[in-house]
This record gives structure tokens, C-alpha cells and sequence, in this order.
């Protein structure tokens, strides 16, 4: 049976190309290191090896991991938050090394499909863990460089200053009265709002209906108009691309005359009718669209 050996000096990190990578961050410590038949060195690169198949699991004697992590944090004292990390890693470890004893039937039947997606999900479960750890240390290398980082606490340069727009305040009192009782008014308290999770889905048919309709009254106006009692950002969008549509079908012009300014809208459709726009805003994909 060959002995598998890494030594400090030449472990993760610090190895040749032939030398695998490191386990997942197990919160064990860098200095935790098991003395086995198969493998002599530190935890994470015994992960490392089952994860990259260059170590059979059923060869780890799991009982004497278990013991010398117990020894070793016995020395360093009491931690749960190290000791639980260990407990999930060795429960992962443990039921791979379960699945791979257990006797499999020859042929792909549903029961070997479900022993190899959960092997897969374990060796997934171990990337993970070694995923977490690399975020977290990259988390705290960002965190301990942005810490030396002070705002100029400077006034804006005059070159800058007059570049900014003179304030304008219209409305008069009544409307600078009204502006500062929305500023003083108590804040609400904050909540999780779940809203979004569960937006209705606006049809862009009936909001071209909607628009004609407008439009076949007023004949022109503005897209802020056409959009002022719109309930949500959902229907704003929804009657831009029912314009969109309209115009397509030469029912509808558009004029703006600066750049970014003000849209207007004129009718040059029919006065009644049905109004016919695509429906390519309102098909649903269907489940051949998913899978490509």
C-alpha cells in the first residue's frame, strides 16, 4: 500500500505542479495534520487528495481523523465554531466513504444514478467549502487594505464647482413648504418587502389598447402623460414598448425635439378599429427555449 507524505515546507501553496491542491477551508487550522497509513500531512491536502481521486476514501481510517482532531483541540482549547466546521467535513467524508463500501448492482438503474449524483453532490459539497474559504480570506485581505483608506476632507475645487447647475426652486412657498414637510416627515421603519418576488406580468397588447385609446382622444401628447398613472415601473415599460409596436405599424410618430428632451406622441392611425401589434413582448418561452 503506498504511503502518501507531505511535509510543511512543501505543502499547499508552496509544492511543484505535481503536488495537489488543497482541500476545503475545514476551520481545523492550518496546524491540524493526520498521521495515517496512506497519507502523513497536513488536513486540507488530505481533502485535497480525495477531491482530485489521487486517494481512495475507502482507505482513510476516518476513526483515527476523528481522534486526532479531538486531541488537537483539546490542546488549543474549546472552539465550537471550529469544531462544527470539522463535524459537517467529516459527516461528508463519512457518507462518501459509506457510499463507495456499499455493494452496486451492475447495470444504470434508477438506485446507481441516485449513489453517483449523490457522490457527485458530496465532492460538490467539499469544492464549496473550499470556495467559501477562498472568499473569505479575500473578504478580509480587502477589508484590511480598504481599512487605510481616508476621505480628502477638502472642500470642492473651484474649477469643479462651476461646473454644478444653479438650484432652481419652483412652486413658490406653498411648494417649498410642501418639500420640506416631505423632508421632515418620520421615517418609516424599515421591513422586507417581498414584492418583487411576485410581480404581475403586465401584457403589452392591452396597453397598447390603452394608448390608442388616449391617443385617438387627445391626438398628441407627451410620453410623461401617457405614463403618469402608470402603477408600477412594470406598465411604464409595458406602454413604451406598446409605442414601440404602434409605431411599427404606423399607427403612432414621434417627435423630440433636443437631445434627452421631452417625447411627444401624435396619432396618425386610424380613428376606431381594432388596434394589431405583435405578440412577441407577451409569448412565453416555451420549455424548448429553456432548454437551449
Amino acid at each position: 500500500m503506498t504511503v502518501v507524505e507531505t511535509r510543511p515546507e512543501t505543502g499547499p501553496g508552496l509544492g511543484s505542479a505535481t503536488e495537489p491542491e488543497t482541500g476545503p477551508e475545514t476551520g481545523a487550522g492550518p496546524d491540524f495534520a493526520v498521521h495515517l497509513d496512506v497519507f502523513d500531512g497536513p488536513f486540507d491536502t488530505l481533502l485535497g487528495l480525495i477531491a482530485a481521486h489521487r486517494l481512495d476514501i475507502t482507505e482513510v481510517a476516518l476513526a483515527t481523523v476523528t481522534d486526532e482532531f479531538i486531541a488537537y483541540v483539546s490542546a488549543l482549547g474549546p472552539d465550537l465554531e471550529r469544531s462544527t466546521q470539522f463535524l459537517v467535513v467529516a459527516a461528508t467524508l463519512l457518507d462518501l466513504k459509506t457510499a463507495r463500501l456499499l455493494p452496486q448492482a451492475d447495470g444504470d438503474d434508477e438506485e446507481d444514478l441516485a449513489l453517483l449524483e449523490a457522490r457527485d453532490l458530496l465532492f460538490a459539497r467539499l469544492l464549496q467549502y473550499r470556495a467559501f474559504g477562498a472568499v473569505a480570506a479575500a473578504l478580509g485581505s480587502l477589508l484590511a487594505t480598504e481599512s487605510r483608506r481616508y476621505p480628502r476632507a477638502v472642500r470642492l475645487e473651484q474649477r469643479y464647482a462651476r461646473l454644478l447647475p444653479e438650484v432652481v426652486l419652483d412652486g413658490g412657498s406653498d411648494g417649498l413648504a410642501a418639500a420640506a414637510a416631505r423632508a421632515l416627515a418620520p421615517k418609516p421603519d424599515p421591513a422586507v418587502v417581498l414584492d418583487h418576488l411576485h410581480t404581475a406580468v403586465v401584457s403589452v397588447r392591452q396597453q397598447a389598447e390603452v394608448l390608442a385609446s388616449r391617443l385617438r382622444e387627445l391626438r398628441r401628447a407627451t410620453f410623461r402623460r401617457l405614463v403618469a398613472d402608470a402603477p408600477d415601473p412594470m406598465t411604464t415599460v409595458a406602454r413604451f414598448l406598446a409605442l414601440l409596436e404602434l409605431h411599427g405599424a404606423g399607427m403612432v410618430g414621434f417627435e423630440q425635439v433636443a437631445s434627452l428632451g421631452e417625447l411627444h406622441v401624435r396619432w396618425t392611425g386610424p380613428d376606431d378599429g381594432a388596434v394589431e401589434v405583435g405578440a412577441q413582448f407577451d409569448d412565453r418561452p416555451g420549455p424548448e427555449a429553456d432548454e437551449r
